[in-house]
């Protein structure tokens, strides 16, 4: 039996266990990655970890998410990150000079190499034939200190693409029609790798748009193979030397395969509030539009810069529309000024934005009450744009750009008439004097590392309790996501670092009342329902609720990254034998678990007792000798520590 392309890159990677589905198996990783949002806190892990210098073949720190500076705590964290680069072998991509994914892609992302980074959209390096996968800042500290990283060893779906794109329809249609097939919990505990003819009609920014809203799928990561068209653009890149050849054997098997031909597709939107709440673009035809976005680390590349540009050209946005664009680099925006295209656009209205996340986690350009926003980015969440009624809809910079003409709706295969070819460039422009390289390693000592008072330490975690005795503190329904547990935004983001203040908008948007009601118990127990989790690998969603004293979480299903989030944190991650004893539980009610070390430690049935109804409640832990052995000491960093 042949090899699929991710079990090829495994099977160089594996340092623990075998290449077996459904067995935990640790990996070399070769590159990780962080963003600000989260990279203080990863920082801060690698520090008490007591490593000197990083052991990966090349680690980048990026700032891209907290950008905005209405006070001193995001400039503090950025002069942070920078100083521990400096010292620690990590390479920082300065404020200004791009959003981490695009720029990992341009001057980094190398066929066949694994990657981690501290942001669940870290897949898209799968658009150039890593193995990259989205990761817990925990995680990434310990892979930087030369550790392995875990995961189960996971299923692959096969998506045979056959086919091309008609004119105006683009990658982002190609990754909706697999959300809509798949849905958000279909890609859990899978890999998602793209195959057949149809691939070598998309170009790597086309196919890194794709990898990247893997994440909304709910899997370990997507990849493409690499071929002459990624050959082509590495070349472009100067980056020609870094290419491999990288495909499955004919004979590889796969555990699922989807067939879906490219020439068939049509134009398409996310609707509010979730990623697979698919609806064609005619269907939603001349309904008002408030708010176009364009950019994100989904459509901000140079190519679809330059689809928008000449949609625009000429033309002036409806007055009814608020247009804002922000290139997804530097590279990309110095070419987009040098060409002439960046003219146009300003001409045409747009709001151009600083090349960064920007409203994408919430950070600006917040819609109108109750506004209609079409963006391309990847996540339409409730609540995530910063407008709590604002109603989110995914869709491609082609669609977007057509729309913010006309003030609605419009399908851009009908409106723009014949497409202009665009290709990507022979030469990218490549000017990396924003991405300063660390200090050798011999004047590493002098580098002082520099913190501000927003700074606060990592929460002090314990080994599991013998038993644990707390009332259900909240309970909630299903897809909850790391924006529902721990809110991104221009007003909490500046706070990544601070866990004690953080911690006041815990649940936020599912009930205001639970960072109170959570200290005042001292210890308690969160009930959720199916794919609870999903989303963002900010590992503050279960470092906030750490703090707060949440022990446990019994859930009907967990997303992987925020599982293994809660066991780093030393969080017990449980979920019901049944998923409608779900239904027994009501919040408030006070829940047991007797015993509950001894039967981790000895892999005993565990059961939960609710003692205000008087019932019993078979759960699953589920855990594999090394995620067991990290729960018991408390959490990642106690673990790491004592093999230290």
């Amino acid at each position: 039996m042949g090899y699929t392309i991710a079990e090829k890159i495994l099977k160089e990677h594996i340092v623990d266990g075998e290449l077996k589905k459904g067995t935990e198996i640790g990996i070399r990783i070769d590159q990780t990655l962080t963003q600000d949002a989260t990279g203080t806190m990863a920082y801060l892990e690698f520090e008490a970890m007591g490593v000197d210098r990083v052991k990966t073949e090349r680690s980048v720190a990026y700032i891209d998410h907290n950008t905005l500076q209405s006070g001193f705590e995001n400039a503090d964290d950025h002069r942070f990150i920078g100083s521990v680069a400096k010292k620690h072998g990590i390479y920082f991509s300065r404020p200004g000079n791009g959003i981490c994914h695009q720029v990992h892609l341009e001057r980094f992302g190398i066929p066949g190499k694994t990657l981690i980074g501290s942001d669940s959209h870290t897949p898209t390096g799968g658009g150039i034939g890593m193995f990259a996968c989205g990761a817990g800042g925990l995680d990434v500290a310990v892979a930087m200190g030369g550790g392995a990283y875990y995961i189960t060893c996971p299923q692959t779906v096969r998506v045979n693409l056959t086919g091309k794109l008609s004119d105006w329809v683009s990658a982002k249609d190609v990754i909706l029609e697999v959300l809509r097939v798949l849905t958000v919990k279909g890609g859990v505990g899978k890999v998602i790798e793209y195959g057949g003819e149809g691939v070598k009609t998309l170009t790597v920014p086309e196919r890194a748009t794709i990898t990247n809203m893997g994440a909304e799928l709910g899997a370990t990561t997507s990849i493409f193979p690499s071929d002459e068209v990624t050959l082509a653009f590495l070349k472009a890149q100067g980056r020609a030397d870094v290419w491999k050849e990288l495909k499955a054997d004919d004979d590889a098997e796969y555990d699922k395969v989807i067939d879906i031909n490219l020439s068939e597709l049509k134009p398409a939107a996310a609707c509010p509030h979730s990623p697979d709440n698919i609806k064609s673009i005619q269907e939603l035809a001349g309904n008002k539009v408030d708010q176009v976005c364009i950019g994100s680390c989904t459509n901000s590349s140079y190519l679809d810069m330059m689809k928008v540009a000449a949609i625009l050209k000429g033309k002036t946005c409806h007055p009814d529309v608020s247009l804002s664009i922000a290139p997804g680099s530097k590279q990309v925006f110095n070419m987009l000024a040098e060409n002439g295209a960046l003219s146009d656009l300003i001409a045409a209205g747009a709001r151009i934005l600083e090349c960064a996340c920007g409203p994408c986690i919430g950070m600006g350009q917040s819609p109108n009450s109750g506004g209609i926003s079409l963006r391309t980015f990847n996540r339409n969440f409730e609540g995530r744009s910063g407008t709590a009624d604002g109603q989110v809809y995914l869709v491609s910079p082609e669609t977007a750009a057509a729309s913010a003409l006309t003030g609605v709706f419009t399908d851009p295969t009908e409106a723009l008439g014949k497409m202009p070819e665009f290709t990507i460039p022979e030469k990218f422009l490549i000017n990396d004097n924003m991405i300063v390289p660390p200090a050798p390693v011999e004047e590493a000592d002098k580098v002082e590392i520099l913190r501000g008072p927003n700074i606060k330490p990592f929460p002090v975690t314990t080994p599991l309790d013998e038993s644990i005795a707390a009332p259900a503190v909240l309970k909630v329904g299903d897809n909850i996501t790391t924006d529902h547990i721990m809110p991104a935004g221009a007003k909490i983001l500046p706070y990544r670092s601070n866990i004690p203040y953080l911690s006041q908008f815990c649940f936020g948007v599912c009930d205001t009342t639970f960072p109170q009601r959570a200290m005042e118990a001292g210890k308690s127990i969160v009930v959720g329902g199916t794919n609870y989790g999903q989303g963002s690998s900010r590992e503050h969603a279960a470092l906030v609720p750490l703090y707060l004293g949440v022990k446990a979480v019994v859930v009907k299903s967990f997303a992987r990254i925020h599982r293994s989030n809660l066991i780093n944190a030393g969080i017990l991650p449980l979920t019901f034998v049944h998923e409608s004893d779900y239904d027994l539980i009501d919040q408030g009610d006070e829940l047991e678990l007797s015993d509950i070390r001894s039967c981790i430690e000895n892999d005993q049935p565990v059961v939960l007792k609710n003692a205000t109804k008087n019932l019993v409640i078979p759960v699953n832990a589920d855990l594999s000798g090394r995620s067991k052995d990290i729960l018991l000491a408390g959490g990642l960093l106690n673990y790491t520590k004592q093999q230290a």
